[in-house]
C-alpha cells in the first residue's frame, strides 16, 4: 500500500517539475528589455543630451543605408558574460534587415563594467572584429573610466557610423587604426639637438668611430641600389551592404556573435 502511494506522488512531482522549468524559461526569456526606440536606456546612464545627439544619427543612418544600429545599456546582466548575452539580445530584437543581416547592437553593462559592439552577419566584413576593439579600446572606454558614460556612447556611435559609411576597403586596410587617438608627439627638439651635437662630437673625436659611420654608409648605399628594383603592392578588398528600410522594431537581422568586447 505504501508502494502504491509513491507510485502515486511521481506524476504530481513530474509535473512539478515540468511547471517549475516552464517558470523558469519564462523568467529567463523576461530579463530582456523590450526594444522601444533606437535607444534602449535601461540602466539610466545616458543624458538627455546625448539621447538627443545620438537619435537623429541613428535614424538617418538607417534612412541611407538600410543599417540598424541600437545603443542600449542594461542595469543586469543576469549572470551570463557580455557575448552571450548581447548575442541573445540582438536575436531577441532581431536588428536589421532579414535579408541583409545589417544590424549592429552597441551594449553597455554598467554594473559589471562590461561594453559590447554585436555585429550583424551582414555587417563582418565592414566592423570588423578589429575595428570593433578599436572603437572600444580608443573612443568608449577612456571615457567610461573617467565616468562620463554619455561622452563614450556618443563616440562610440560616431565611430561606428564612420566605419560603416566610409570606403569599406580603407578601413579593412587599416585594421590598427585609432580612430579616437591623436598622433602620438615625437621627441622634444632639445633632445634631437643633444643629439646631433653629440653624434659629431664622436665623429670628430674619435677615428673609430668615424670609420665605423663610413662602413656604415657605405654599405647602405649598396643594398640601397641593388633593391631598387623591388617594389610593393597589392589589391584592397571592399565589403559591401545593401540599403533598404528596415523597421524601427527589427527587421528579422540576426548576428553570428561577430564584434568585440570590453571592459573599464
Amino acid at each position: 500500500m505504501g508502494h502504491g502511494g509513491r507510485s502515486a506522488s511521481r506524476p504530481g512531482a513530474w509535473l512539478l517539475a515540468v511547471a517549475l522549468v516552464f517558470i523558469a524559461a519564462v523568467a529567463w526569456a523576461q530579463t530582456f528589455p523590450p526594444l522601444t526606440g533606437r535607444i534602449v536606456d535601461q540602466a539610466g546612464i545616458l543624458s538627455p543630451e546625448a539621447k538627443a545627439d545620438i537619435e537623429p544619427k541613428l535614424v538617418e543612418l538607417e534612412t541611407k543605408s538600410g543599417i540598424q544600429l541600437v545603443v542600449a545599456t542594461v542595469s543586469s546582466l543576469d549572470g551570463q558574460a557580455i557575448e552571450p548575452y548581447a548575442n541573445e539580445l540582438f536575436r531577441a530584437w532581431r536588428l536589421g534587415e532579414a535579408t541583409q543581416n545589417n544590424g549592429v547592437l552597441l551594449l553597455v553593462a554598467p554594473n559589471e563594467r562590461r561594453v559590447r559592439i554585436e555585429v550583424g552577419y551582414g555587417l563582418e566584413g565592414t566592423l570588423t572584429d578589429a575595428l570593433s576593439s578599436v572603437i572600444i579600446a580608443n573612443a568608449i572606454t577612456p571615457r567610461f573610466k573617467a565616468g562620463d558614460f554619455s561622452g563614450g556612447v556618443v563616440r562610440g556611435v560616431d565611430d561606428i557610423i564612420t566605419v560603416l559609411t566610409t570606403d569599406a576597403s580603407e578601413w579593412a586596410a587599416r585594421p590598427d587604426l585609432r580612430l579616437d587617438r591623436q598622433p602620438e608627439a615625437g621627441p622634444p627638439d632639445w633632445l634631437l639637438i643633444a643629439g646631433f651635437f653629440g653624434f659629431f662630437a664622436l665623429f670628430t673625436i674619435s677615428p673609430g668611430f668615424r670609420r665605423l659611420v663610413m662602413n656604415v654608409m657605405f654599405a647602405l648605399l649598396v643594398t640601397s641600389g641593388s633593391g631598387r628594383s623591388g617594389g610593393f603592392g597589392g589589391g584592397r578588398g571592399g565589403g559591401g551592404f545593401g540599403g533598404g528600410g528596415g523597421g524601427f522594431s527589427g527587421g528579422g537581422g540576426s548576428s553570428g556573435g561577430g564584434g568585440a568586447s570590453g571592459s573599464w
